[in-house]
């Protein structure tokens, strides 16, 4: 019943939190008692603050009240962000993790460290062991973003830098083509 529900929330709770201008990540509805715990993950390009938590628990609240028949009971709201241990399993988590150190696991062979460059279409860039490489979406099992206590290495972040940009004045080549 409950990933039913959510299945039927999915379209009411998404369309509140993109006119409060974020992205819905990760719905899930679990029974509680006498209660459904509607738990909302919401993410921007810009990251969410607490402000902004709040401000889209409001608006999801709204949108459950006006829809209430859906619920067919009481419900509690969590409306959180990911946490750093979010797996990146779409081309926007690649691209909010950009210049991040992440842990990739390879559908086949060992996992390694890669810093994140440019999210393409179907791969991202990535500097592993010193150069720049294309980790092709689909070959990735799973991805998880490292924590860093100091600043990346300022070379690295040149390199990507760099890449992105040689790849950008490509594309435009290949625009006007």
């Amino acid at each position: 019943m409950p990933n039913e529900l959510a299945s039927r929330l999915e379209p009411i709770v998404a369309e509140a939190v993109t006119t409060a201008g974020f992205d819905l990540d990760s719905l899930e509805v679990q029974q509680a008692g006498r209660r459904q715990l509607v738990k909302v993950v919401v993410d921007s390009d810009d990251g969410v603050g607490l402000d902004e938590v709040a401000e889209v628990s409001r608006t999801v609240s709204a949108a459950l009240d006006e829809n209430e028949h859906v619920l067919a009971s009481a419900y509690t709201l969590e409306v959180t962000s990911p946490g750093l241990d979010r797996p990146l399993t779409q081309r926007r988590h690649w691209r909010r993790a950009r210049f991040r150190l992440v842990k990739i696991t390879p559908v086949e062979g060992s996992a390694y460290l890669a810093r994140v460059g440019h999210a393409g279409e179907k791969s991202v860039r990535a500097l592993v062991d010193g150069r720049i490489k294309d980790v092709h979406y689909q070959s990735v099992a799973k991805a998880v973003v490292e924590v860093e206590f100091k600043q990346p290495p300022a070379e690295e972040l040149k390199q990507l830098t760099v890449d992105e940009a040689a790849g950008n004045d490509k594309d435009k080549k290949e625009e006007s083509k």
